[in-house]
């Protein structure tokens, strides 16, 4: 008998556990037994992964594989022509199936070039990281970045289904998964005070992605977007740390090229400092904050440039309305409230702040 579990879920089917067990093949064989496979993977995911999802079934030795650039400096619109391409070469048709196996990047893209060839191809994710499997793939956003700015072109729809195999984690470098820690951290601070005291101490990624555990933060997640598929207002929580965050992450994406992860990580840190300074959350609460990112995230040295340069990217971030900065703010650890108006000095002051954080640390 399997030992998979499904995670209630209207608009996708979400497993979790061995795809050996899984129901993927009987998925498949029920809804696309005459399509054709096409399995998107980047150069990472290629060499670790793609061999033990062909194990799962001989039937994936025939499917065509589509081999992405690594990194988020590749998920732009070149690159997806240059799949769209290759799609049209392989006459590739709307019945067919597409699989993203990879992480965020893989799944933010692959479903991006699905959504959109032939308005619309089917497809299932298959998260390898664990940044995918708590958030990437999980909600039905697609996008690609423009020039510096992060997913600025984008569609909402979901994977028929997402088949998420812990084992997958086992093949990366301990960074990875704790850059995915920063999407757990997020989920616990805006939805769940209890989970957010059972992981802001964990250190290792053992603890880290126990079936639990990770169970716990796909839930949080699941859960908001069953309330808000379209983001039309309770989902925009989900944003907690992004808005600055992506602003770090655009602002050196040609430079440093700072993970995800560790961008949302720096975001919630000055967002949660915001909160406290409009009084939203108190000094202790902050702190704690604070500190739990700071046991696991290096603070970067931000000078007077970088600060400007980041704000102006903010100014254009897609949440933004009317001309405002909008920004989900804590109102107090497990409790967070979306559309707040943030000013382009309080972005400078929060910024400031890891400035200095990253100046008593080194």
């Amino acid at each position: 008998m399997s030992d998979c579990l499904n995670i209630p879920c209207s608009y996708s089917k979400i497993e979790i556990g061995s795809l050996m067990e899984s129901s993927l093949i009987n998925f498949i064989d029920t809804h696309y037994k005459e399509s054709r496979i096409i399995i998107i993977v980047d150069e990472n995911t290629h060499d670790f992964c793609l061999e033990q999802l062909i194990n799962v079934s001989s039937q994936f030795e025939a499917a065509e594989i589509i081999l992405l650039p690594p990194g988020e400096e590749n998920k732009v619109l070149e690159v997806c022509f240059q799949v769209w391409e290759a799609f049209s070469e392989y006459n590739f048709s709307r019945k067919d199936l597409v699989i993203n196996l990879g992480g965020g990047v893989v799944t933010d893209m692959g479903g991006f070039i699905a959504s959109l060839f032939k308005r619309g191809i089917d497809f299932i994710h298959i998260p390898t990281s664990l940044l995918g499997m708590v958030d990437a793939s999980i909600g039905g956003k697609t996008g690609i970045d423009l020039g510096s700015y992060k997913n600025q072109l984008g569609t909402f729809i979901h994977p028929k289904a997402i088949y998420i195999d812990p084992s997958f984690l086992e093949t990366l470098p301990a960074k990875e998964v704790i850059y995915g820690y920063a999407e757990m951290l997020k989920h616990a601070l805006i939805r769940d005070v209890k989970h957010w005291e059972e992981i802001k101490f964990i250190k290792n990624d053992v603890d880290l992605t126990t079936p639990e555990i990770l169970i716990k933060s796909i839930q949080i997640k699941a859960s908001i977007i069953e309330e808000d598929p379209q983001e039309g207002g309770l989902r925009k929580i989900l944003n907690f740390g992004h808005t600055i965050g992506h602003g770090i992450e655009g602002f050196f994406l040609q430079s440093t090229s700072l993970a995800h992860g560790h961008c949302v990580a720096l975001g919630m840190c000055a967002e949660a400092f915001l909160s406290k300074e409009k009084g939203l959350l108190s000094q202790s609460e902050y702190m704690d904050i604070e500190n739990c990112i700071r046991r696991s995230f290096h603070f970067i040295s931000l000078d007077a440039t970088e600060i400007e340069g980041i704000i102006e990217l903010i100014q254009q971030d897609k949440k933004n309305s009317a001309n405002a900065i909008n920004c989900s703010l804590l109102q107090g650890i497990g409790n967070c409230i979306y559309d707040q108006k943030i000013s382009n000095q309080e972005i400078g002051n929060a910024l400031f702040h890891l400035n200095l954080l990253a100046s008593s640390i080194n």
